[in-house]
């Protein structure tokens, strides 16, 4: 056979073969191209409805069928009806089962929990709908494109449309974002319930929270002073210390509200109800630009729950208080949680009572009046606290949400003294009142809005009438707040997002003394508002190596005609698979800080008063912070080193509460701490063990005092806090201590007293801070135990001992000129002794 006939007949194999290989892999095309062709080719006509075949799209029949094998094929791949009129004419009729429109309803693949607010996108087209609160959604119209879906806390998903063609509304399982997605480095940092996320922030679920020593239930300023970095020179919570700063400092929010007061029973307990489901967010460095009105750190505290829960309760008690919380579901769109504690201590006399009063009351007009109380004359005192909270929450349509919020705290001591001709009465009452109200609307998977208002309303006041003369003193301190924040986040790429903002915040302070003998009365009142500007840029790729964030908040002093610029960032850089680098830095500035005129005020009890920033002789006080870390951490070690610098300007002699030759001096000065925090924490099975690790050297400076420079009050130039905890299902034991250097105070000079002016005589002392106290150490234990019922309400026994080896702790010490005015005394302040507790809570 000739050549070229050779070559013809290899081309036309070739072409047979690629047209039957092309034939075979043709893709799927839509039903109604497929009707058009097989029309022409058998030349017949089919009646149908667009929208009953519109979402269909099938691998084209084979060409050489049959007609009934054609339609018979596509019959069985859409379950759509054929029926023959003629020859000629065929109807295309859809199932009356599947006549309805394409919806579904979204879930958790883990779960099976619904999804809300999950964007659902007919592609290619203008058709967005979102699910709802149970994970529906159904689409306006019919399209062959594909349906993609879109939640920014699950792996986005593309579905075709014929997953939706059911005679119901199919469950479509989305996949939750996989761990290297997570922003979180530690699921369980020092216990259950506390995450440490990738910018350095602390996140606290009390809900879920697991124990530590010496607490019986998730107090969330107790928790605090575990972390490093973190204490409280005097025990209390309402003197919390945050890298070197004074408790007035920090800025504590609650569901946006501004807290002026913290702590029940005079800082010994919190005043935020552990019984709620709240969210606590603990930032030291890198606070994000739309947190102001503080130089220190930010405790953001939330009981905002979006998924709608179903009606319960709990009730508990313990040694000092009662509780309760109850959540009542209105729809499914809406519920109410409302909570309530008070003291028992005006009823009950317990033995955790008794140690708390021991060591509040020491050295106060409260023990002084014990103490020198004449025989002729017999007193008694009573005290209790309460709080209470109200949260609405209501989602309206699928886009939009509504909180409303309250929360009131009292606490009130009375103090009734007899004689024979008199009766003398003195009262003392802190409590702080406020509310809020937040929309939020997400518009669309790039838009988000937030709009809140608030106002917070602060009262502290005594009486006292002196039972030895006609003398009465009345003092009070007010603080009212009023705030509008404004948060636009626009999510302009897969990686970058911009947020926008605006915050308008009025405050008002008042002071007032009265004294009748002899005359005296005080009265001071500021007001200022302040306008505030926020941009903030966040950086998080999707392969989560690396992570930034970094804003600017523009605050104006309307009161001073001053414009501050403060820059913060964060960045975390992954290293490798378990070692990364953060890096964070601030600028912060606060108008308001507590002082204490006189150590006598107030009953001697809560010394401390607001005041505002005039920049005359009070002036702002700004900080600025740098901080680098290093972090390790694999399936059983946590490891994480921080180096820090923090400078303060703007602090005054009064705010610090001097008990030397400064107490009397309104001297501004500033504080400068350079510091190394670690946490090393080690898991088994059922065990686990951490320990906390504080390095720092905090210094005054003081340009108007003779001796400039000297150690901060709340300079512990080392500290130490370790727990071993086993938790295996109900059964819960920690055990752990609590170590740190001694405070610094001053010795005087001579105890001979100086009467160079008998008319005021002095202490002569050394240089400020110049000893040290002995070193602290306590010891403590917790555990719990919780027994669960099939149908009856849950039980959770637990009991806590602080200072188990009831070591004798001295935590202050300061001198004074004795009661005849002849000689100088020391007089030292105890930590509380070895203190149990006891408490039972019901849930249903």
């Amino acid at each position: 056979m000739p050549k070229s006939k050779h070559l013809y007949l290899l081309l036309i194999l070739l072409l047979n073969f690629n047209c039957v290989f092309a034939q075979k892999n043709v893709g799927e095309i839509s039903l109604k191209t497929i009707l058009l062709e097989i029309e022409q080719k058998h030349r017949i006509v089919f009646n149908y409805i667009e929208d009953e075949i519109a979402l269909f799209k099938l691998t084209p029949p084979e060409e050489n069928w049959e007609l009934s094998q054609k339609i018979d094929y596509i019959s069985r791949q859409t379950n759509l009806h054929f029926k023959v009129f003629s020859d000629k004419y065929y109807t295309i009729y859809n199932n009356p089962k599947y006549d309805k429109p394409l919806c579904g309803f979204l879930v958790d693949e883990q779960t099976l929990e619904p999804i809300e607010n999950a964007f659902i996108t007919i592609e290619n087209t203008a058709v967005q709908v979102s699910s709802n609160v149970d994970g529906f959604f159904e689409l306006p119209i019919i399209s062959t494109n594909d349906i993609s879906i879109i939640h920014q806390s699950y792996e986005p998903l593309r579905i075709a449309p014929r997953k939706l063609y059911d005679p119901g509304c199919p469950q479509v399982l989305l996949k939750p974002h996989v761990s290297p997605l997570t922003e979180v480095i530690a699921h369980q940092f020092m216990t259950s319930g506390i995450a440490q996320k990738k910018d350095g922030s602390l996140k606290i679920k009390p809900k879920k929270f697991g124990l530590l020593p010496g607490l019986i239930e998730p107090d969330v300023l107790q928790t605090l002073q575990q972390l490093p970095g973190v204490n409280s020179t005097d025990e209390t919570i309402s003197n919390l210390s945050v890298r070197g700063g004074s408790h007035d400092q920090n800025l504590f929010l609650w569901n946006g509200i501004r807290m002026f007061q913290t702590g029940h029973f005079f800082g010994l307990i919190s005043v935020f109800n552990p019984s709620l489901t709240h969210e606590i967010t603990f930032t030291k460095n890198g606070t994000s630009a739309f947190f102001g009105e503080s130089v220190s750190s930010l405790v953001n505290i939330s009981t905002h729950n979006e998924k709608i829960e179903k009606t319960g309760a709990r009730l508990s008690a313990n040694m000092i208080s009662a509780e309760a919380n109850a959540r009542l579901q209105l729809t499914k769109k809406a519920y109410i949680e409302i909570s309530g504690r008070r003291s028992l201590t005006d009823f009950i006399n317990s033995p955790t009572y008794q140690k708390f009063n021991d060591r509040v009351f020491q050295n106060t007009i409260i023990t002084d009046l014990n103490a020198n109380t004449p025989s002729n004359i017999s007193s008694n005192k009573r005290f209790y606290f309460y709080d209470l909270t109200f949260h609405y929450f209501q989602k309206i349509a699928a886009k939009h949400e509504l909180s409303v919020d309250a929360i009131t705290i009292r606490n009130t001591l009375g103090i009734d003294q007899y004689k024979t001709d008199a009766e003398k009465f003195s009262r003392w009452g802190q409590e702080n009142y406020g509310a809020a109200l937040q929309w939020k609307s997400q518009w669309n998977q790039h838009h988000q809005t937030q709009i809140q208002l608030s106002t917070s309303s602060y009262k502290l006041n005594a009486f006292n009438e002196s039972v030895t003369n006609n003398q009465t003193t009345q003092q009070s301190n007010e603080v009212l707040n009023y705030g509008i924040k404004i948060k636009h986040e626009y999510q302009f790429s897969e990686s970058w997002s911009l947020n926008l903002g605006y915050v308008l915040d009025e405050l008002g302070v008042a002071n007032s003394d009265q004294i009748n003998e002899p005359e005296f009365n005080r009265n001071i009142k500021n007001v200022s508002r302040n306008h505030v500007g926020i941009t903030e840029f966040e950086y998080k790729p999707k392969h989560n190596k690396t992570r930034l964030s970094c804003g600017t908040r523009f605050n104006y002093y309307s009161k001073f005609g001053l414009l501050r610029t403060e820059p913060r960032f964060t960045w975390q850089q992954s290293l490798t698979e378990h070692w990364s680098l953060n890096l964070s830095g601030e600028f912060k500035s606060q108008s308001l800080q507590q002082i204490i005129d006189q150590q006598r005020d107030f009953l001697g009890l809560e010394k401390r008063r607001w005041i505002m920033a005039d920049e005359k002789n009070i002036p702002l006080q700004k900080s600025k912070q740098i901080g680098i870390g290093l972090s390790f951490k694999n399936k059983s070690w946590l490891l994480n080193l921080e180096n820090f610098y923090k400078k303060v300007d703007g602090i005054t002699a009064p705010e610090e509460g001097f008990q030397n030759q400064f107490e009397f001096s309104k001297s501004a000065g500033e504080y400068e701490i350079l510091g190394s925090e670690i946490f090393i924490q080690k898991n088994f099975k059922k065990w686990y063990t951490w320990l906390s690790y504080t390095f720092n050297q905090n210094t005054y400076w003081f340009e108007n005092l003779y001796d400039q420079k000297f150690p901060n009050n709340y300079e512990l130039v080392y500290s130490l806090t370790n727990a071993v905890i086993y938790d295996w299902k109900s059964l819960k034991i920690a055990v752990g201590s609590r170590w740190h250097s001694g405070k610094p105070y001053t010795t005087p000079a001579s105890y001979v007293v100086n009467n160079t002016n008998p008319a005021n005589p002095t202490i002569d002392y050394n240089s400020p801070n110049n000893k040290r106290l002995s070193d602290y150490f306590q010891l403590n234990a917790s555990a719990s135990k919780t027994w669960k019922t099939e149908k009856g309400p849950s039980i959770e026994v637990g009991v806590s001992v602080l200072n188990i080896l009831g070591k004798r702790s001295l935590i202050h010490r300061y001198y004074r000129i004795n009661a005849t005015g002849d000689g100088i005394e020391n007089v030292d302040i105890y930590a509380l002794g070895r203190t149990p507790n006891l408490s039972v809570k019901f849930s249903f």
